[in-house]
């Protein structure tokens, strides 16, 4: 070594040398784990994956059937560059039937939703441009955008109704067609993580014509990020029929992904899906879509792919997949049941929660509530404005315990 370390130009570009490479939820769910591990009576609400009364990691035996039917020989060669075509088509299928959006749709294969976020934000922005969210949503929308130079902007979620706010909404999207000519619009429903809501067929409604009005005097593509969906209360899947409005006058994309609708999170499995009724305009996404593939991961997991598109599209199978689901949704929904009950005779101040794996409590100073918290052994998360729960993973018997936690440390940050 010639050179000493004090003098050594730092090899890192300026961009990221300042980033963390620790993930906040991991490092609560891990002092989580390590505190129950030690013998404490441990409430850990803080991951975001679904767990059975027990503790252990809920799975679906159609998804381990359906991989190990997989032709070795083909699961261990490449998949093709954007996908395999009998798993985008089914992907397809599950999210618009056979209908006519279905005939209007391309879709490019993608390591779970996050993957198809990606793809989305460098095809549909250019760099120094931002997203629009509600300002409650998912932390590594901000990551995604920081490291493809894009950015996040967002608007008020909820009014003084604790409803969806679309004037919010309508003057953000207005704002950024002014300062950028174009926007991406991500919006997580049904069962938006954190907070858990889900837009209903008002809210929709707003959210349709304020986009197509939008639509008309500059592009504007709006991501429903499909994530939570299949745990949604009855009627959630009718998000389709409000979005199907926009097309023609703005870009639908979906991002849809095998995580949590087949509780598989491990095989990253997941697409962006594209609807456009101009068939000139659907090759030129399809293109560009395949070029990111290319340029990013080169191609997806191949027995996954193969493995998902026939519990989509073998009936039988599919039905075995179907059952396993309800059975984990009602799961999910006692859990949602219990909190709703003890949440609402605590009067903690929340938005409209009908299922999916997260619910948020909002507060002025989460960090401080999420610390005392803590203190009596019971895990959240705090983000701006609010505490989120996990109650994907925690039983309803602790939720009265969960609920108690809240008031108290909320109570005590005031």
């Amino acid at each position: 070594m010639t050179q000493s370390a004090a003098h050594t130009p730092p090899f890192l570009i300026e961009a990221a040398r300042s980033r963390s490479g620790d993930d906040p939820i991991f490092a609560l769910n891990a002092e989580a784990q390590r505190r129950g591990r030690a013998g404490e009576a441990v409430v850990n609400a803080t991951l975001g994956a679904l767990m059975d009364d027990q503790g252990k990691l809920a799975v679906m035996k159609s998804v381990f059937d359906a991989l190990a039917s997989v032709d070795p020989q083909r699961a261990a060669g490449y998949a093709p560059i954007a996908g395999e075509r009998g798993f985008l088509d089914a992907v397809v299928g599950d999210l618009f039937g056979a209908g006519e959006l279905a005939r209007c749709s391309v879709a490019a294969a993608t390591p779970g939703g996050t993957g198809a976020l990606h793809h989305a934000i460098v095809n549909f922005l250019e760099p120094g441009q931002a997203l629009l969210a509600p300002e409650y949503y998912w932390g590594p929308y901000k990551t995604l955008a920081d490291h493809t130079r894009r950015k996040v902007e967002t608007f008020r979620m909820f009014d003084g109704a604790r409803r969806f706010d679309s004037a919010a909404f309508e003057r953000g999207l207005e704002g950024q067609l002014r300062s950028q000519g174009r926007a991406l619009v991500l919006l997580n429903t049904p069962c938006n993580n954190p907070t858990g809501y889900s837009l209903d067929a008002q809210e929709w409604s707003d959210v349709t014509r304020i986009v197509r009005a939008a639509a008309r005097r500059a592009p504007v593509a709006l991501l429903v990020d499909h994530a939570y969906a299949k745990f949604g209360a009855p009627g959630a899947e009718r998000w389709v029929e409000h979005a199907a409005q926009i097309v023609g006058e703005a870009l639908l994309l979906v991002a849809w992904t095998a995580s949590k609708s087949f509780a598989q999170y491990g095989a990253r499995v997941g697409a962006l899906v594209a609807v456009h009724p101009d068939e000139s305009e659907r090759k030129r996404i399809d293109n560009a879509l395949a070029f990111s593939c290319r340029g990013t991961w080169s191609n997806c997991n191949h027995a996954g792919q193969l493995a998902i598109g026939k519990l989509l599209s073998d009936a039988t199978l599919r039905g075995r997949a179907d059952a396993e689901r309800e059975l984990l949704r009602k799961l999910l929904d006692e859990r949602v049941a219990a909190f709703n009950t003890a949440a609402h005779a605590a009067r903690l101040d929340y938005p409209r929660y009908e299922g999916g794996f997260f619910v948020s409590v909002f507060a002025q100073r989460p960090e401080a509530a999420a610390a005392h918290m803590r203190d009596a052994g019971v895990f959240v998360v705090p983000i701006p404005g609010a505490l989120r729960i996990a109650l994907c993973s925690t039983p309803a018997r602790d939720v009265p315990r969960l609920v108690q936690a809240l008031a108290a440390g909320l109570a005590a940050a005031n």
